[in-house]
């Protein structure tokens, strides 16, 4: 069942309503490596090196941090398997693919439309 949110509607989610539980999950969508990381993960599981290795940038704290929201929000499993040294893969649950489809046209659309925005690349 919906939690309900500040405006009284119980049967639906409202993202502009101040307190709707939503917005945290929206904060974690529109993060710059969340997209990044659901693009990455989007032909199968991945360790953790190669996931650092693929999203150039990214220091492995907010990496970690990163799968972490990630996982407690459902959107990627950890699996741990006992190895020397510890292999861990993560990998996209089902609602993290469904995500990956609006995700990878944002993701397409930043890297069509650069040249015609204002941004100015770092460096």
């Amino acid at each position: 069942m919906p939690t309900a949110c500040a405006t009284g509607h119980h049967d639906h989610h409202d993202v502009y309503a101040q307190l709707c539980p939503c917005r945290h999950l929206l904060d974690l969508i529109a993060n710059k490596w969340t997209t990044l990381a659901v693009g990455a993960l989007e032909d199968g599981p991945q360790r953790f090196g190669v996931l650092q290795r693929t999203l150039e940038g990214v220091s492995p704290k907010v990496l970690t941090q990163t799968l972490r929201r990630m996982e407690e929000a459902g959107l990627v499993t950890r699996t741990v398997y006992p190895a020397v040294p510890l292999h861990v893969e993560y990998e996209l649950t089902e609602v993290g693919h469904s995500l990956n489809v609006p995700l990878r046209a944002l993701r397409h659309w930043a890297e069509n439309h650069l040249d015609e925005t204002r941004v100015v690349s770092p460096g």
